[in-house]
Order: structure tokens, then sequence, then C-alpha cells
């Protein structure tokens, strides 16, 4: 699945910053993973599979890992789906579980950061209830479009 995912340019246009290069092989696919599985070692961190509940079939990931460059360990909330899966709810229902989760299990407040025209992403942020920050210039070297979601007070 990673491999699937992470070899499409209409993926990884929207990951992170710079010329965005699509995933090779299976040997990058197994070094991404471990990568994912060592950002996860302190939970409520984490990197999940989206799978169809009917079918089990994993069709693409959510995680809540610390963001690039954090000054304070700041956290943010990232999905990836593979694009036959694109549009059927599938992003905004593991995004809103996995939000919840973050924020029942101690994180104070978790963002969503995307780049500035990725408008489905986007709403998938309003969808799970997060704000609207506007544009971010931190963090990542290109500016992002902000969002976060705050625990809600009394929730220690």
């Amino acid at each position: 699945m990673v491999l699937d995912i992470q070899s499409r340019i209409e993926v990884i246009k929207w990951l992170g910053d710079g010329e965005p290069t699509p995933m090779k092989d299976l040997d990058a696919a197994r070094e991404s993973i471990e990568r994912s599985r060592a950002r996860s070692e302190e939970p409520p961190l984490g990197y999940w599979a989206i799978e169809v509940r009917e079918t089990g079939q994993a069709i693409g990931s959510v995680m809540l890992l610390t963001v690039p460059n954090a000054e304070h360990g700041e956290v943010e909330i990232g999905w990836h789906l593979h694009p036959g899966w694109w549009g059927q709810g599938y992003a905004s229902e593991a995004a809103a579980a996995v939000l919840a989760y973050g924020l029942e299990h101690g994180l104070p407040e978790i963002y969503a950061l995307t780049h500035l025209d990725n408008y489905p992403s986007q709403g998938v942020a309003r969808r799970i209830g997060m704000d609207e920050l506007g544009v971010l210039e931190k963090w990542y070297e290109e500016p992002s479009q902000a969002f976060r979601a705050v625990r809600p007070s009394g929730r220690p």
C-alpha cells in the first residue's frame, strides 16, 4: 500500500516541501515504514492504516506526528489515501477518530498543515472540526494553510 500510494505524483505533490519525488521501489517503502514506526514510539503519536471496514483493504494512512522543525513539540495530523478512494469520506472518518484519540490522550492541541492549494485536505480539516488559523510560514519551508484543534477545557 505504501509504495502504491507514495509512488503517485497526485498524492505526493501535497506532502512536505520542495519538488515531489515519487517512491521508487519496495526498499524505499520499507524504509518509509521504519521511519514512521520510529516517529510513532511515544503514544499518542502514531501512524495508522485506513482500511475499508467491510473488506479490510488498506487504502491509506492517518498519522499524528511531531511537526518538522517543531519548537515546542507541536503535533500535526495528516492523511494519505489512494486516489481511487478520494471523496468517499474515509479521510474524514479516520482523521476525526485519530484527532479525538490524540486530544483524549493528552495532546493539548493538534495542527493540520496543508499546501495553500490543497482544498480537499482543507475540507477534511474543516469537516473534522478544526479551526482555521490562516496561512503560517512556520515549520515547513513553504507557507501552509493551518488548522488547529484544542483539547476541551476541563480535560487533563
